[in-house]
């Protein structure tokens, strides 16, 4: 499985951003992607997530109602829509997958940078 993040860069508060994240090597019909984020310093956090099937979402409180989960299955893509950004929103992203039933995310892509500036 291979995940390629892209759309991070810089962005004012209040501005929106989206990600993209590519996603190859398996058919992902019983998968589900995520969002985590990493602030410097800080722990890596659960951003939300979509069941590439149905389409079902479910977000971390920090971010619902700013941000939506969508993905293309023709394309194989999932997007980070990202509204009302906020400084504390500053990290880097990651995208990754497991197989539904599985208890951890197994794949990682490589992290695209967002900074939200003041």
């Amino acid at each position: 499985v291979q995940l390629q993040a892209s759309g991070g860069g810089l962005v004012q508060a209040g501005g929106s951003l989206r990600l993209s994240c590519a996603a190859s090597g398996r058919t992902f019909s019983n998968y589900v992607m995520a969002w985590f984020r990493q602030a410097p310093g800080k722990e890596r956090e659960f951003v939300g997530r979509i069941w590439w099937s149905n389409g079902i979402t479910l977000y971390a409180d920090s971010v619902k109602g700013r941000f939506t989960i969508s993905r293309d299955n023709a394309k194989n893509t999932v997007y980070l829509q990202m509204n009302s950004l906020k400084p504390e929103d500053t990290a880097v992203y990651y995208c990754v997958t497991k197989v539904g039933s599985s208890p951890q995310y197994d794949y990682w892509g490589q992290g695209t940078l967002v900074t939200v500036s003041s």
